[in-house]
C-alpha cells in the first residue's frame, strides 16, 4: 500500500486547482521503469536550432502530402472475379499529423466511393497502438496497415517528393500500378463486340459552348395584305447562335389600337416549308428504323436502327447564312423582309462571311418634320413665365426655378452675391440730379432692387425705390409670343446707363465686394477681365508712348513712381477717345494700385470681429479656449501664427481671412507668437464687448 500510495504521489497532483496526471516519464523506485512505460528519446533527430519557431499548425499550414496507393478486396459470393483491385488517395496533413484516405470515383463501378477514412489521427497497428502515424512511417513502395486493411503506397506527388528528401528520407523507387483483372477482363469484351445497332451521337454541346449568349438581331417589317389600312407591321427578329432557333417580336406603335402580345413568334427552329405543305407529327425524326420481319412472325415486327436512312425525311431550317439584308424569308405563310440589322450582326457577317455592304432597306417613308411649336402672344395678366406655362399642358404648373443656380449663388457666410451699384438719375431736374441710389442685383435669381439713399434737409424720403424682382430690358415689345429679355448682371458695371420702369440710372460706383467678385469671375465680366482690357489698351497707346511719359512725369514731380487716381483716369480716357467704360478704368487702376500703409487700430478690427460674430451667432469662446489650450503643449500661453489660424478655420468662424491674419498679427508677441488667450478675450462679444466704429475707407493712390 505504501509504494502504491509513493507510485501515486509521483504521477498524480493538482495544477491550477485541477487534479491531474503529472511527471509521465518519471520512473518508478530505484529508476526503473513502470509497466507499460516507455522512455522517450533524450536528444531529438534534427540538431537545436533548426527550422523555424512558430508552431506546426502556423509552419504546416495547408501543407499535405499526397500518395497514391491501392489495397485489395476479397470477393468471395463472386465467379466472375475473386479479388478487386482499389486505387486511392493517401493524404497527410502535417500541420496535425492526421491522415486522410479517399477512392475516387469510378463510372459503373456500383461500390459506395468516395472518402474511406476520415481525417483524424490513426495508431500504428498492434503492439504499437498507444502511438500515432507519423511522417517517418511513410515511404514509397511500402506497406502501411490503417485499421487491419493493407494499403500499398506505389508513387506521391513530387511536393511530397521533396518535403521527405528534405526531411532526410531515402525515397525508394516507385511501384508498378496494378490493374483490376476483372475491369481489364470487361474492357477487353467491350472492344471485341461489334455492335449490331450502333448508337448515333447527336452532339449539339460544343456549339452551346460556343455561342452562349451570342444573338443576331434583324429589324424587319411584315405588310399585311390583309390589314384594314395595308400598314406595315414592324418586327424585330432575333436569331440565337446556340442552337439555331428564331423568335420575332412586334414593335406595337402607341394607339395602335392593337393587343400587345408578348411574341410574335415563340423561339422556335424556322422551317423552309415546301410546296406539299406541313408534315404530320413524328415524320420528321433524328432517327430511322427498319422493320427486318415485317407481321409474318406473330404479327410483330422487328426493328433495328438505320444507319442509312432510308426513306428519312430532311427538312431545311434557316440557318445563319439564310439572313440577310432585304432577304424575304417565309414564316409559317407570312413573307417578311428583313431591313436592318444591329452593329454585333453587322461585325458576326463581316468576320464570319466577308460581307461589308449592310445598307438598311427603307420601307417606310420618313417621318415629316415636326411643326414649330408656336405660343400665343402674352396677355398682360400674371408673368410671362407664369401665361407660358398654361399653354404646356392642360394641368397648370408653375414655372420651375433654377434651384442649382440658386443654391450655388445664394448667401453662405460672409459669400453676399448681391453686387451692390451707387447711382445717379441722368435728367435735367436740378433736385433729382443729386438723388442718390444703390441698386442691388441678386446673383441667386437675376432680380434688382433699387434704395434710395436718405439726405438731410432735400424734401425727398429715402427709402425702398423699387421691389426686388426681374427687371426687362427697355424697347421691348409687351404683348408678343417670345420670351422677354431681362437685365443680367453683365448689364451692371461702373459708367453704365440703364433704364428701369423710364426712370435712367448712371451708375456711377460700387463697393468693395463686386469689385473683387467681378474680377474673380473674368470670364463672365469682361469689363473686369484685365486681360481683355491690356489688348485694347495695347493698340490705343502705342501711338500715345511719348505722351503718356510726359503726363507721368508732370504728376510725379518727386520721382515717387505712384500717381494719383484722377491724371491717371484722365489720361487713359484721353488716350483712348472715350472707347473704355469707368469700369475698365477702375479695373486697370486697381491692378496698378498701391495701398497707404498705415496702423490699425485694434479696438476698430476688434468691433468688426465681433459684429460679425455676433450677427452669426457664434458664442463657442470656451471650446475655442480649450482647443488652443490643448495644442500649448508646453503650457506657456503662446501659439505660432499659422496654428491658431489652422484652429480657428475648423470652428469655421465667420470672418474673412485678411481679418483674421490682422487680429492674429496684433496679438502677436516680440517673438512672432500668438497669445490665444487674450486673443479669445478679444473676440468675446458677450463678456468684452466693443462698441462699433464708422467704416474706414481707405483711399486708392
Amino acid at each position: 500500500i505504501r509504494k502504491e500510495n509513493f507510485h501515486k504521489s509521483q504521477h498524480w497532483g493538482y495544477y491550477n486547482n485541477v487534479a491531474m496526471l503529472l511527471g509521465e516519464d518519471k520512473p518508478g523506485i530505484g529508476g526503473e521503469p513502470l509497466p507499460g512505460q516507455k522512455p522517450k528519446p533524450e536528444y531529438s533527430v534534427f540538431p537545436k536550432g533548426m527550422g523555424s519557431d512558430a508552431p506546426a499548425w502556423v509552419a504546416f499550414d495547408k501543407q499535405v502530402l499526397s500518395f497514391d496507393a491501392y489495397f485489395e478486396e476479397e470477393v468471395p459470393d463472386k465467379n466472375q472475379e475473386l479479388y478487386r483491385i482499389r486505387h486511392c488517395k493517401i493524404y497527410f496533413y502535417l500541420e496535425d499529423d492526421t491522415i486522410r484516405v479517399t477512392e475516387p470515383q469510378v463510372k459503373n463501378s456500383g461500390i459506395p466511393q468516395g472518402t474511406i477514412v476520415r481525417r483524424h489521427r490513426i495508431p500504428l497497428p498492434p503492439p504499437h497502438e498507444d502511438q500515432f502515424y507519423t511522417i517517418h512511417q511513410f515511404n514509397i513502395n511500402i506497406e502501411v496497415i490503417l485499421y487491419g486493411r493493407r494499403y500499398k503506397i506505389i508513387d506521391c506527388d513530387q511536393f511530397t517528393k521533396n518535403f521527405l528528401r528534405k526531411m532526410g528520407v531515402r525515397l525508394n523507387s516507385p511501384a508498378d500500378r496494378p490493374d483490376d483483372p476483372y475491369t481489364k477482363m470487361r474492357q477487353q469484351v467491350l472492344e471485341s463486340t461489334n455492335p449490331l445497332r450502333p448508337y448515333e451521337r447527336i452532339d449539339t454541346l460544343k456549339q452551346f459552348l460556343e455561342h452562349d449568349g451570342e444573338v443576331l438581331r434583324f429589324f424587319c417589317v411584315w405588310d399585311d395584305p390583309e390589314s384594314m389600312f395595308h400598314d406595315p407591321r414592324e418586327l424585330v427578329l432575333r436569331y440565337y447562335l446556340s442552337d439555331d432557333t428564331i423568335d420575332i417580336k412586334e414593335i406595337i406603335p402607341v394607339n395602335s389600337g392593337r393587343d400587345a402580345v408578348p411574341l410574335f413568334l415563340r423561339r422556335d427552329k424556322l422551317p423552309k416549308y415546301a410546296p406539299t405543305g406541313l408534315y404530320q407529327p413524328g415524320t420528321i425524326t433524328d432517327r430511322t428504323v427498319l422493320n427486318v420481319f415485317g407481321k409474318s412472325v406473330g404479327n410483330r415486327g422487328r426493328y433495328i436502327l438505320d444507319s442509312r436512312k432510308t426513306g428519312a425525311v430532311h427538312q431545311e431550317f434557316y440557318r445563319d447564312s439564310d439572313l440577310k439584308i432585304g432577304t424575304v424569308i417565309n414564316v409559317w405563310g407570312r413573307k417578311i423582309m428583313l431591313c436592318d440589322c444591329d452593329e454585333f450582326t453587322k461585325r458576326y457577317y463581316r468576320t464570319k462571311y466577308g460581307i461589308e455592304d449592310f445598307t438598311p432597306v427603307a420601307y417606310k417613308a420618313p417621318p415629316p418634320p415636326k411643326p414649330e411649336k408656336t405660343f400665343p402672344p402674352y396677355t398682360g395678366f400674371g408673368s410671362e413665365e407664369d401665361s407660358l406655362c398654361s399653354c404646356m399642358g392642360l394641368l397648370l404648373k408653375r414655372p420651375k426655378k433654377d434651384m442649382k443656380k440658386f443654391m450655388e449663388k445664394d448667401r453662405n457666410a460672409m459669400e453676399s452675391n448681391i453686387l451692390r451699384f451707387l447711382a445717379k438719375l441722368v435728367t435735367d431736374n436740378p433736385i433729382d440730379k443729386d438723388r442718390k441710389f444703390i441698386i442691388s442685383y441678386f446673383l441667386s435669381d437675376d432680380t434688382i432692387s433699387v434704395f434710395e439713399q436718405a439726405e438731410q434737409n432735400t424734401g425727398i424720403l429715402g427709402g425702398k425705390f423699387l421691389e426686388r424682382g426681374r427687371i426687362k430690358e427697355p424697347g421691348q415689345e409687351l404683348f408678343k409670343s417670345e420670351p422677354s429679355k431681362y437685365f443680367k448682371a453683365q448689364d451692371l458695371f461702373v459708367g453704365a446707363r440703364v433704364c428701369f420702369h423710364g426712370h435712367n440710372f448712371l451708375l456711377v460706383d460700387a463697393d468693395e465686394y463686386t469689385l473683387n467678385y467681378m474680377e474673380k469671375h473674368a470670364n463672365e465680366f469682361s469689363k473686369a477681365d484685365i486681360g481683355i482690357i491690356f489688348k485694347k489698351l495695347k493698340d490705343k497707346a502705342e501711338p500715345h508712348s511719348r505722351e503718356i511719359r510726359q503726363v507721368f512725369a508732370a504728376s510725379d514731380p518727386a520721382h515717387s513712381k505712384v500717381i494719383a487716381y484722377e491724371p491717371f483716369r484722365n489720361l487713359i480716357a484721353s488716350i483712348t477717345d472715350g472707347a473704355f467704360s469707368e469700369h475698365e478704368i477702375m479695373t486697370l487702376a486697381r491692378y496698378y494700385r498701391v495701398r497707404e500703409e498705415y496702423e490699425m487700430d485694434l479696438h476698430f478690427l476688434l468691433a468688426v470681429a465681433q459684429g460679425q460674430l455676433k450677427k452669426n451667432s457664434f458664442d463657442n469662446f470656451e471650446q475655442l479656449s480649450a482647443v488652443f489650450v490643448y495644442n500649448d503643449h508646453e503650457k506657456c500661453g503662446v501659439l505660432p501664427h499659422e496654428t491658431c489660424r489652422t484652429i480657428c478655420k475648423s470652428f469655421k468662424l465667420p470672418l474673412a481671412d485678411d481679418d483674421l491674419q490682422d487680429l492674429l498679427t496684433m496679438f502677436e508677441d516680440g517673438h512672432k507668437q500668438v497669445e490665444y488667450k487674450k486673443f479669445v478675450d478679444g473676440l468675446n462679444w458677450r463678456k468684452n464687448q466693443i462698441p462699433a466704429f464708422q467704416t474706414i475707407k481707405v483711399p486708392l493712390k
